[in-house]
């Protein structure tokens, strides 16, 4: 397990977080594509967190987009991506992830990362946000590089979310 981040926030409670686990379709990616200081911020945050992406892939291009980082890419299939996500987020403990999505099939996932103890962002990285989405986190952040940088930077988080 990786060092990850510690977020102390008044008000709030202690926040451990080993491991980010995110949606890339306007998430982290725009029109499918990575951004290259996303790749580099993400790059960045192997060295602290496990990072999972887990996507529809609605472009088809996040395998190709995320190779040559250290992280897991997980591909939905089927149908019933909300639950997919949020067992798949499950299985790997909400109580220690951060958790980031913007889609309606994110919200599931977003809100059992909330109940568990960790923390739910919603990101739009371009592409809009689901309302629900927005309603079942704890921070809405514009931009994938300003969400990934926050984690790097958790005193802005504290800030925020501090009563």
């Amino acid at each position: 397990m990786k060092t990850g981040i510690a977020i102390d926030i008044p008000g709030y409670g202690l926040r451990q977080i080993h491991t980010m686990l995110s949606d890339y379709t306007g998430t982290l990616a725009r029109g499918g594509r990575v951004e290259a200081p996303v790749r580099e911020l993400l790059a960045q945050l192997t060295d602290t967190l496990d990072i999972h992406i887990v996507t529809a892939d609605t472009f088809g291009t996040a395998a190709h987009e995320l190779q040559g980082l250290s992280l897991h890419c997980h591909r939905l299939e089927g149908d019933h991506h909300d639950r997919q996500k949020q067992e798949y987020g499950e299985r790997l403990g909400l109580e220690r992830c951060v958790v980031l999505g913007n889609g309606n099939n994110d919200c599931l996932l977003l809100q059992a990362a909330q109940e568990a103890g960790g923390l739910a962002i919603a990101v739009d990285n371009g592409e809009g946000c689901a309302t629900a989405a927005l309603l079942r986190s704890d921070l809405f952040i514009v931009g994938a590089v300003n969400a990934l940088t926050l984690l790097l930077e958790p005193n802005g988080c504290k800030a925020t979310l501090r009563r």
